[in-house]
Order: structure tokens, then sequence, then C-alpha cells
């Protein structure tokens, strides 16, 4: 990271931590990255439920997450798909969160055979779209002319998927201790 981008606490030498226990082994950068990410994922849920919520409707993050799988390439999703996608170990989670967008009348099931399908209906479809609208007004616009490159953010997100893999992997290991 560059030193005028540092903060005055990371620049004296000391990661900015939330838990400096942590950061006292052998990788306090990586302790940093994780407060970082809580900091972020915390701020992406929060801005995921008011920006539904300007969109018309009153979901969670995972609702948000959920509807937006289902609607992804206008095609009907199988529950272990969006729970394979979503990497959502619990399905009963994902099952609930189905239960409450059907019910708002977001997506709908339909039968294949023996198979459940889930797919958007046209007030889920709706939503996505304005859902978009104000994702590309409020947070698109600003974060091009402020933030990191198209490219960076790629890079960036290609380290987070290879970063989670690690973190799965510890998880885990660490269910058998």
């Amino acid at each position: 990271m560059a030193k005028s981008t540092q903060s005055k606490s990371a620049s004296k030498g000391r990661p900015v931590v939330s838990s400096a226990h942590l950061a006292d082994g052998a990788s306090p950068a990586l302790s940093e990255l994780e407060f970082s990410i809580n900091l972020a994922a915390t701020a992406y849920h929060r801005w995921m439920v008011r920006c539904a919520a300007a969109a018309g409707a009153q979901l969670t993050p995972l609702e948000v997450l959920i509807m937006h799988t289902v609607r992804h390439r206008d095609r009907p999703k199988r529950l272990t798909d969006i729970t394979l996608v979503l990497d959502i170990e619990d399905t009963h989670l994902a099952t609930y969160a189905l239960r409450k967008l059907e019910a708002a009348g977001l997506v709908e099931a339909t039968r294949a055979g023996k198979e459940k399908l889930i797919g958007p209906t046209a007030a889920g479809i709706a939503f996505c779209e304005n859902y978009r609208q104000i994702r590309e007004q409020l947070l698109v616009g600003p974060a091009r002319s402020q933030g990191p490159s198209e490219d960076m953010l790629s890079q960036l997100a290609q380290q987070m998927r290879l970063l989670s893999g690690s973190y799965n992997q510890a998880a885990r290991a660490a269910a058998t201790l």
C-alpha cells in the first residue's frame, strides 16, 4: 500500500486492527485485512438493505443476494445451485429467505419433473431493475470517479476469491480439531 493511502496508525508501523492479540502473530497484515473485510462487509450489507428499500422491498442482505442470484441470466435455479454459488452452508437459511421472497411476490417456484426450480416473477425482475438503476446512480458513478480502476477491482476480486479458499480450507481443518 502506498504511504499516502495509509492511516496515521499504520504509517507508524502499527496495523489498523480490531484484535491486537491476533495481529501479534506471524501476519499482522492478515489481521489488518480481516478488519478491513469486516468493515467492508458491514458497509456492503447496509448498502444492500438500503438500496433494496429504495428499490421497493424490505429485504435482508441474504435475501438481496439470493434475489439477484435467482435473477442471474434469467434462468430458473435449483436451491442447491443457489447455495453453491453463494457458498451457503446452512441450506435452511436459503430456504427461509426464498419463502420470504416468494411471499413478497418476487420469486416463484415451478416444477421440472421432480426438481423444484426458482425463478423471478415480473415484480422480482422489476425490483432487480430498480436496484440496478439506484446502484448505478448512487454507487457506481461515484466509485468510478474516485475509486480503483475496473482492472484493479477485477484483480482485487480475484485475490478475494483466492483468499476465501484459504479461509474455507482453514475452516474445514478447524472443524477437525
